[in-house]
């Protein structure tokens, strides 16, 4: 199976700019999306041979997350079942018959860290909705997690240490999701690559400087960490200020 990752920054900007012909090079067997921004309404994509699920947020043009997938799931959730989190169309599971694919968008700190403080109740609660999952089934959770987990993570570490998404904070919760039984597909891969970003800011021509943040992951539970059999970034595809990740993983 291959699974595709990507926040768009806004699916019907992201339409042209490149969106399909993207789609199509990279050929998953299952396509998840962050930050729609659209309403259900908004936007029609033709997808033959894919079932389409969509999750907006109440906000007109804000968060958002969809799964395109040619295996139909056995269900489909949509959020974490918890009220105060699931306005902004951030999570969707869908359930195969022996794992779970969860896509997540997960809330930005913003400047001057003023939703820190909502993002921690976040993490505690996502990690504890994970967990649950993995009760009956293994998980690959994919999307923009928001954080730059090490130094590695990032073009420059010292002058972005307590900025958002590279707060002590926020790379600790990242630390406990590892802890718990997750593993970071691509730095298990690839333990030393440098230089590999998938988010670039849109100032000071920060892509054609490569001054970038790996801030979008797949993690998947340990049990299915010995079947991934290429985890990629793919900084060769524009069309947002992000760039698609992928894996490979032998599922059955």
């Amino acid at each position: 199976m291959k699974y595709v990752s990507w926040n768009v920054n806004g699916i019907r900007a992201c339409m042209d700019k490149g969106f399909l012909e993207a789609f199509e090079k990279l050929d998953a067997d299952a396509f998840c999306l962050q930050e729609t921004k659209c309403q259900p309404d908004q936007v029609k994509l033709e997808l033959p041979g894919y079932h389409q699920y969509w999750y907006s947020a109440e906000k007109k043009g804000y968060s958002g997350t969809a799964i395109f997938t040619k295996q139909e799931p056995l269900s489909v959730q949509y959020g974490i079942g918890m009220d105060m989190h699931d306005h902004e169309g951030r999570v969707i599971c869908l359930e195969f018959p022996q794992w779970f694919l969860v896509t997540v968008y997960t809330p930005n700190s913003q400047d001057g860290l003023k939703r820190l403080d909502y993002r921690m109740q976040w993490e505690e609660a996502f990690l504890q909705y994970l967990k649950q999952l993995e009760e009956k089934h293994p998980v690959i959770v994919c999307g923009d997690m928001n954080v730059a987990h090490q130094e590695i993570d990032l073009k420059n570490p010292s002058s972005n240490h307590m900025n958002a998404g590279f707060t002590d904070q926020e790379r600790a919760c990242m630390t406990r999701l590892l802890q718990a039984g997750f593993v970071d597909t691509f730095r298990n891969q690839h333990p030393d690559a440098k230089d590999i970003y998938s988010w670039w800011s849109y100032r000071f021509k920060a892509r054609e400087r490569n001054a970038g943040w790996r801030i979008d992951y797949f993690l998947v539970s340990q049990a299915l960490s010995g079947q991934v059999q290429d985890s990629a970034i793919h900084t060769d595809i524009y069309g947002s200020d992000h760039c698609p990740v992928s894996i490979t993983i032998a599922l059955q």
